[in-house]
């Protein structure tokens, strides 16, 4: 028999009761707070029944659609509660601005990034530095990405693209199924090492390196940015990676220096020997480690937006077999039938629908979804409503995190009509708007780059990298989808917004390639 104490209620009613009361009064106080006792001068708060939780799942499951929803109900400026805390959405060119030109002395990317990124690539780097270091590095990184430099890696490109397909077995006969997001993470990683960090680090990649970078893009998953530092398996194996991608970087650099400095012809035009020659402002060196770490960051970042926007490009082009022939034509109008031979100089001003492909999926499939900056003095964001013509102010505290969306505004109608649709050429009657955008720095409706101190640096090189390897897939081969699938969904559970996988098209191999 089930035991029941003398007012009649059975043990193990009694036991869930306190839980039970416990939740209920936490979900209680949670919705007076919201309701009752909320600051009229803050943005609005996303209403959640629950404590801690707030909106994490809705947010989570997509953060575009999430953005959307709230944006049409409160305008340009929300709140909503993250894993415990309220983090505030300024929306819109103006709230792009507001976030991605903050002044250092306001918001902190640092404070957010810090303790993720520091044990992937290292101490005294990136956010593991001062604001003013951190531009310093910027420059030096920028100052190997000259012109000339990126004419000079389209041959390197083709040759790692063309060394790629003839070993993979996923490319092997003249038609099959490959997987498209192993396989662009692969190609991007190859050709951005070769070209940036030497042929040492590209022999390295061949024997062992690309797998360690692997574990340490295994790393980059949500609880290590919200719960960073637990002993996790993944997290002792990013440890174990980073500690030998260091030491071969730093071996690297040490036989070049023994090579005898500028003898050493073969490293002159990579990075890797650009940072061994170059001081900071006040004369020092750049040490070492730092060098070493500096080229683990760029890769790690490089290479993860490069291969997921490689991959949508495959897919939105074999759900577009019109654009794909169009790309193949202007190839041969504009290098001829050898591309190894003629695309050598300005490929990607030649080849100018090759770019508007690029432009166009980086427009719909921005990789960073949300950019979050720590709030380090009281802010006030003015939110202006265009149809009332009225403004109003918000006071956001330094308890919020701030974040910026630009990818909303970039898939918004009232920038870019149609905004659901992939359509390339749209680019060619917004030149105009390129223009004004770049002038406006971070007011653009179309910021794939970020803006600001933490724009990108790489962006010439990102669309060299991916409108050359497009040019060699499409001169190879033609893809189509496989029976009964479509451009696959978003995956919004990792750090970076990829196809959800299994992600594979269908390929056959043109005959005149």
């Amino acid at each position: 028999m089930t035991p029941i104490n003398a007012i009649g209620i059975p043990v193990w009613a009694q036991i869930l009761i306190v839980p039970i009361a416990f939740i209920a009064l936490s979900i209680a106080r949670n919705i007076i707070n919201q309701l009752v006792f909320a600051n009229k001068d803050e943005p609005p708060l996303v209403f959640s029944w629950l404590p801690f939780i707030g909106s994490t799942i809705d947010y989570g499951m997509d953060p575009y659609k999430f953005y959307f929803k709230y944006q049409k109900k409160y305008g340009n400026i929300f709140s909503f509660v993250l894993v415990g805390r309220k983090h505030t959405v300024c929306l819109g060119p103006e709230g792009n601005n507001f976030v991605l030109n903050g002044s250092v002395n306001e918001i902190s990317a640092a404070d957010i990034y810090r303790d993720l990124t520091l044990p992937i690539f290292g101490k005294d780097v990136c956010y593991d530095c001062s604001p003013a270091k951190l531009m310093e590095q910027k420059k030096l990184l920028k100052y190997s990405l000259t012109p000339d430099k990126l004419d000079s890696f389209v041959p390197i490109f083709l040759d790692v693209m063309q060394n790629y397909v003839e070993t993979a077995e996923d490319f092997r006969g003249n038609e099959g199924v490959f997987d498209v997001v192993k396989s662009m993470a692969v190609t991007t990683m190859f050709t951005a090492a070769a070209s940036l960090q030497g042929k040492e680090v590209r022999e390295n990649l061949d024997h062992g390196l690309a797998d360690l970078y692997h574990t340490l893009d295994l790393s980059f998953i949500p609880i290590n940015f919200y719960l960073p530092g637990l002993p996790l398996p993944v997290n002792r194996r990013r440890d174990d990676a980073h500690k030998k991608i260091a030491a071969i970087y730093t071996n690297i650099i040490k036989s070049r220096r023994a090579l005898g400095g500028e003898s050493a012809r073969e490293a002159d035009d990579d990075m890797i020997w650009s940072l061994m020659r170059s001081t900071y402002k006040d004369g020092t060196p750049v040490p070492d480690h730092e060098i070493a770490h500096l080229m683990i960051g760029l890769l790690m970042a490089g290479q993860h937006n490069a291969y997921s926007i490689g991959a949508w490009i495959l897919f939105r082009l074999a759900s577009r077999p019109d654009i794909q022939e169009e790309l193949y034509q202007e190839q041969l109008k504009a290098l001829g039938t050898d591309l190894s031979i003629s695309a050598k100089r300005d490929l990607v001003s030649k080849l100018l629908l090759h770019k508007m492909v690029v432009r166009e999926t980086l427009r719909l499939h921005d990789p960073i979804h949300t950019v979050m900056r720590a709030v380090k003095i009281p802010l006030t964001f003015v939110s202006h409503d265009p149809e009332s013509s009225k403004s109003r102010p918000y006071k956001i505290p330094t308890s919020h995190v701030l974040i910026s969306a630009p990818g909303v505004t970039a898939q918004s109608a009232e920038f870019f009509p149609e905004p659901d649709k992939w359509e390339p050429k749209r680019w060619e009657t917004m030149t105009d708007f390129l223009d004004g955008a770049e002038k406006r720095g971070a007011m653009s409706a179309f910021l794939p780059f970020g803006a600001g101190r933490h724009r990108c640096v790489g962006e010439a090189f990102a669309y060299l990298q991916l409108c050359t390897v497009t040019a060699f897939m499409v001169r190879h081969f033609v893809f189509r989808p496989l029976e009964g699938e479509g451009v696959p969904k978003t995956d919004y559970t990792a750090m970076m917004t990829r196809p959800v996988l299994p992600a594979r098209l269908r390929w056959k191999r043109r005959s005149t390639a």
